[in-house]
């Protein structure tokens, strides 16, 4: 299809094609398709997503917090509200990730953990004294609001990196955000010693040197177009050393616990940690050494012209037929600037014939502005199955060490080794899955969002009953449940509206994470559990350190979570059931294909 280029709308092309490369901070030229570079972003987002998750590690100093400043659990509680607070209010971070490069959004990320986390060492060191309760809470969400700027940096970056695996990038990166709190209980127990106060120097220092390491390799990168087996291989690769990595964490955190080894064991047991987080990196490394034989659609294939190249000639016709390809509802997701800057050029040749005169509105699937999404009835349908299922879940993450303690477990960081490494199971299994029944079926991911929340109505009514042994496998459910939906709703969100402004949109629906634990654990479970307390201790809510013990201290919470996550599963199926002809329009043809762009 040629269409004719008038003077003025090729003048205005050259400027918009100026433009988004400047705003995306990336030469388009300058990356060639499929090639290392993504492959290498992905290997650095791993780390960057691993410190992220710093907002997992409040169960392993939350006792100090308690102890040292004399908090009552429910004060206690409304201090994991502002680490929830803090680790999903992302508003701010999706607007920047549309305006600012990477780097930027990272940097930001690493002074947010640098000041918050160090106001909190300089409380639980004393190094400070009579620090106000009030600012503690204000340092805490600074503090654990970096991991919204690291998340959002990395996540979107990668998921434009490669479009036609959005669900496999989202349950890699998000699982292994999950399975960074059993990468800091290893480092905690095995180097730190059970230190709370060394543990928050640590957040303190790495959070920012990692961020600021690696956020020049964290970049936008042309993906390759089409299916290539030899992603597929890459991407299984990495999953599978990840599953390593899972296994070998939650192994030697029992050994450390269970057994009294030297030092010198615990050393050699971090050390072996950081080889398999560096086994991600193999695959630019192979790609480096052995590269890929040149093929029509391999991954290391130059852009033909149909793809990327864009003449030089200002003045020749030419250059409109590549670009319109990419908009078309039958071409498959390439890169997101292409697939925008495609859009912009229609609108803009069409403008310059007197074509278009009035934008229509996007429908599901298309590209959705925040306010678009913001009135539709299915982005409220998902924000209110993540806000009661996984809020459910941060509800029992942030009484973690309470609930152990309430059941008489000893050391309460294997369970948090536990839970930590079955979300990260979830997380990565709920993209796999999800992605597989999505391309052969094309059944929308919150049906698994359904079924875990069913599974999570049991897990409640089993943590109640408080039944000898279960309170493992309950935590183990609970992890895996909670990991499924998390990484569900990251490509769900996209697949719904768009990637254009997916940051923002997934960090407004991320909000419903605090909001939950505010009301459920904050003002709930704090208050149930501090009422019991006070019983036990003959009326007195305020003993500064003590504890209560036995099922009755979160039973009503327990009761009350299992009605919550029934109510979820209804909203699930009800979501599943209206969104069902969207996934059919976009995988009918078994892979990922491009809604007709709203603007044209």
């Amino acid at each position: 299809v040629r269409l004719p280029t008038p003077f003025g709308a090729r003048q205005q092309l050259l400027h918009l094609q100026a433009t988004v490369g400047r705003e995306r901070g990336m030469a388009v030229g300058a990356v060639k398709a499929g090639s290392r570079p993504p492959w290498v972003g992905l290997g650095a987002a791993v780390w960057v997503q691993m410190a992220a998750g710093c907002g997992y590690t409040f169960p392993l100093y939350s006792h100090s917090l308690k102890s040292v400043l004399g908090l009552t659990q429910q004060q206690l509680t409304i201090l994991g509200v502002a680490n929830d607070v803090g680790e999903n209010v992302g508003i701010l971070p999706g607007i920047a990730c549309n305006r600012l490069p990477p780097w930027a959004v990272l940097l930001v990320g690493a002074a947010c953990s640098f000041l918050g986390f160090g106001a909190l060492w300089l409380a639980v060191s004393r190094t400070v004294t009579s620090i106000p309760y009030w600012l503690l809470w204000i340092a805490l969400v600074i503090a654990t609001n970096s991991s919204a700027w690291l998340a959002t940096g990395v996540v979107v970056t990668n998921m434009k990196n490669f479009p036609q695996s959005r669900g496999t990038v989202a349950g890699l990166l998000k699982g292994y955000s999950g399975l960074s709190a059993a990468v800091y209980t290893e480092i905690y127990v095995g180097v730190l010693h059970n230190s709370s106060t060394s543990l928050l120097l640590l957040l303190t220092l790495g959070i920012p040197t990692i961020s600021m390491l690696l956020m020049y390799f964290v970049r936008p990168c042309i993906p390759a177009l089409g299916d290539d087996s030899s992603e597929r291989a890459h991407f299984l690769f990495i999953q599978l050393t990840s599953v390593l990595l899972g296994v070998y964490l939650l192994i030697t955190t029992i050994l450390d616990d269970v057994l009294t080894l030297p030092d010198r064991i615990s050393y050699i047991f971090v050390g072996g940690m950081v080889l398999f987080l560096l086994a991600p990196l193999a695959v630019p490394l192979k790609m480096t050494f052995f590269p890929a034989i040149h093929k029509k659609s391999g991954v290391d294939s130059p852009p033909t012209s149909s793809e990327h190249t864009i003449p030089a000639d200002p003045e020749t016709s030419e250059i409109v037929e590549p670009l319109l390809t990419l908009s078309s509802s039958s071409t498959l997701l390439g890169s997101l600037q292409e697939f925008d800057d495609a859009s912009d050029v229609n609108i803009l040749l069409a403008e310059g014939e007197g074509a278009v005169k009035k934008k229509r509105k996007p429908r599901r699937g298309e590209d959705f502005t925040f306010v678009e999404a913001f009135i539709k009835a299915d982005f409220w349908l998902l924000f209110m199955v993540y806000f009661l299922g996984v809020g459910s879940g941060v509800t029992v993450l942030n009484n973690l060490a309470q609930i152990g303690i309430a059941s008489y477990v000893e050391n309460t960081t294997i369970l948090l080794s536990v839970f930590s490494f079955c979300n990260f199971i979830g997380r990565l299994g709920g993209g796999v899955i999800s992605e597989h029944f999505v391309r052969s079926r094309a059944l929308p991911r919150p049906f698994w969002i359904a079924c875990t929340q069913l599974i999570m109505v049991l897990v409640f009514l089993l943590f109640a009953s408080a039944l000898n042994g279960t309170l493992y496998a309950s935590v183990a459910l609970l992890g895996i449940c909670y990991g499924v939906q998390i990484c569900i709703m990251v490509p769900t969100a996209s697949e719904l509206f768009g990637l254009k402004h997916f940051g923002v949109i997934f960090n407004f629906l991320s909000m419903g994470n605090p909001i939950a634990a505010f009301l459920f654990s904050g003002l709930l479970a704090g208050y149930v559990y501090d009422k019991e307390e006070a019983r036990q201790h003959g009326g007195s809510q305020d003993a500064p350190g003590s504890a209560c013990l036995g099922p009755e201290c979160f039973r009503l919470t327990f009761l009350f979570l299992a009605a919550v996550c029934g109510v979820g599963c209804i909203m699930s199926i009800i979501l599943t059931v209206r969104i069902r002809p969207v996934y059919q329009m976009l995988y009918s043809g078994g892979s990922f294909r491009v809604a007709q762009n709203s603007k044209h």
